[in-house]
């Protein structure tokens, strides 16, 4: 029992401590998951990029259920400058939901929005600065001119901008990376979502606001932990949760199949008046059962990603849920709250 409210305590206090603060003009929200080669540079970048606009900044590191020692390393550092602060998760939740958690965590009026693998540098916070108050726009996101990676990987990547520009009514930037500065409005906007099973792309974009593209160098520095499998799955997974054009296209390819059914069934209806039918067209009939079975069935496994995304929605599980959140001021706050 004493130990439930000792925990409460720390909690409170950890609470308290934040709110009579005064809110950063800016956050740097960053994610963690096998960075340890790289979350101490990252951290000595960012702090110099804040630092060269404001004193009065934080960087919010949300730990993605990470194997390696990553939080660790991440929690000496926040022994060392008051304004890091580390969210752990209790599990792997996925890149896009932690992203959106930091979101929750970060109170600047400014979120800065980068990877921690310095696959961007830390730097163009200074050009997203200037061209955010410059322009007026209200988000200023990081585009690659041309796409990284092997020729496979680009080639598959351009396919599936296509597809996002055929089958979503929104335009998703094409080749476009997580770094992004955002406003306070657009952020509170932003964090309205609270879809189980999306695609963040597709939720900067639905958001609106007006954004404009700033073109970076992303240095690719490790292989990816995208593989093809899952990229296969963030495109479907992204069509599914923005656009209900593929439910739509069933219904005419179901009319499509009916009228040339038709007009196949009213040839061989006048065939069979004029000289009757000769051999048994077996090669059409196993044509048509293979293809109107794999239709079928491809039909019905859509119909059933749409129909199990309505069920995950209705169960309302908590969209993750923190651990902890390491402080300087509380070193080690246990939480365990789930973020609706």
């Amino acid at each position: 029992m004493s130990s439930l409210i000792e925990r409460q305590v720390k909690i409170e206090k950890g609470a308290a401590i934040e709110a009579a603060a005064e809110p950063p003009t800016l956050s740097i929200v960053t994610t963690l998951y096998n960075s340890a080669g790289t979350i101490e540079a990252f951290c000595t970048r960012a702090v110099s990029a804040a630092e060269s606009i404001t004193s009065n900044f934080e960087i919010v590191i949300v730990d993605d259920g990470s194997p390696d020692n990553s939080l660790r390393l991440a929690c000496s550092l926040v022994r060392q400058d008051a304004r890091l602060k580390v969210v752990e998760l209790s599990r792997n939740f996925g890149h896009h939901k932690a992203l959106m958690t930091g979101l929750m965590h970060a109170s600047g009026e400014y979120c800065f929005l980068i990877d921690s693998d310095l696959e961007e540098d830390p730097a163009v916070l200074g050009k997203f600065w200037e061209t955010l108050h410059s322009s007026g726009a209200d988000v200023v996101y990081g585009y690659q001119r041309t796409r990284s990676g092997s020729p496979f990987r680009r080639a598959t990547g351009a396919l599936s901008y296509k597809l996002f520009d055929l089958l979503i009514p929104y335009k998703i930037p094409a080749n476009h990376v997580t770094v992004r500065l955002m406003r306070r409005a657009y952020v509170n906007s932003l964090l309205l979502h609270r879809e189980q099973q999306t695609a963040i792309g597709g939720l900067w974009v639905i958001t609106g606001y007006r954004q404009i593209g700033v073109a970076v160098d992303k240095i690719v520095r490790r292989a990816t932990t995208y593989s093809f499998i899952h990229r296969w799955h963030t495109l479907i997974n992204s069509i599914t949760s923005f656009s209900e054009t593929p439910l739509v296209a069933i219904f005419y390819l179901g009319l499509a199949i009916s009228f040339i059914s038709g007009i196949y069934a009213a040839a061989l209806l006048l065939r069979w008046l004029v000289g009757g039918v000769g051999v048994p067209g077996w090669l059409s009939v196993m044509i048509s059962v293979w293809l109107l079975g794999g239709l079928a069935i491809f039909c019905i496994g859509l119909i059933g990603i749409y129909l199990s995304k309505v069920f995950i929605e209705t169960k309302n599980r908590p969209y993750t849920i923190v651990k902890a959140i390491h402080r300087a001021d509380t070193q080690n706050v246990e939480s365990s709250e789930a973020e609706e």
